[in-house]
């Protein structure tokens, strides 16, 4: 069974939209594009080289697929493999943009993402595709986060943890840390949210006594 891994840059405010430039995706009116070139080193680099060059498919809303599409057939020299490997877009439209070894998902894209993932063969990447990866989310898809976190806040912008977010508790397997401050993290899904309390759970007399004042003078 192969893994779902979804690979994102986002900001300390948790949004992911446009990161390589200007004009990757203006859309609500977006205007930051491009934010998280300032911060790439020779760490960050090499580290998404490492990443980059693992046996993958890829798994990309319409939106990252398109530019992907423009992109990447002219310059497979800076990934290595990315025209060979099976690229899958998911979408509600049957416009598939001509690149090799590409193939449209639609219909019921939960049930056909299953199958992928009970198939034999390398894992599926999903780069960017904010509005899939709130599905994937939603139906608890993702066996791995591979997060690259960015010393900056925008206010606004599509957030990786969005609104309807399900509640989820996440462990950190793996972190680095660029000489940008970016904190590169890798996180597996850890089962159902858990909540506590710090309050005693035998508070004593006095305690009790000090409670009972207080709530006397909120009475007052």
């Amino acid at each position: 069974m192969r893994k779902l891994v979804v690979t994102t840059f986002i900001t300390l405010d948790g949004v992911m939209q446009a990161p390589g430039g200007p004009e990757e995706d203006t859309s609500g009116g977006f205007k930051y594009g491009g934010w998280t070139v300032p911060y790439f080193d020779e760490f960050s680099s090499k580290v998404m080289a490492e990443q980059m060059k693992q046996p993958f498919a890829l798994l990309l809303g319409r939106k990252t697929f398109e530019i992907f599409a423009s992109f990447w057939p002219q310059n497979e020299d800076k990934w290595p493999g990315v025209n060979d490997a099976t690229k899958y877009m998911v979408s509600t439209t049957s416009d598939l943009p001509e690149w090799k070894n590409s193939v449209l998902i639609k219909g019921d894209v939960v049930e056909e993402i299953k199958k992928l993932k009970a198939q034999n063969g390398p894992n599926l990447q999903v780069y960017g595709s904010s509005v899939l990866v709130q599905t994937l989310m939603k139906y608890d898809l993702v066996d791995e986060f591979w997060l690259k976190i960015f010393p900056i806040t925008l206010g606004s912008g599509k957030r990786l943890f969005g609104e309807g977010t399900q509640p989820a508790s996440l462990r950190l397997i793996d972190s680095k840390i660029s000489t940008t401050g970016v904190i590169i993290a890798t996180y597996i899904p850890a089962g159902e949210l858990k909540t506590g309390s710090f309050a005693l759970d035998d508070p004593g007399e006095a305690e009790i006594e000090r409670r009972k004042r207080l709530a006397d003078e909120d009475k007052a």
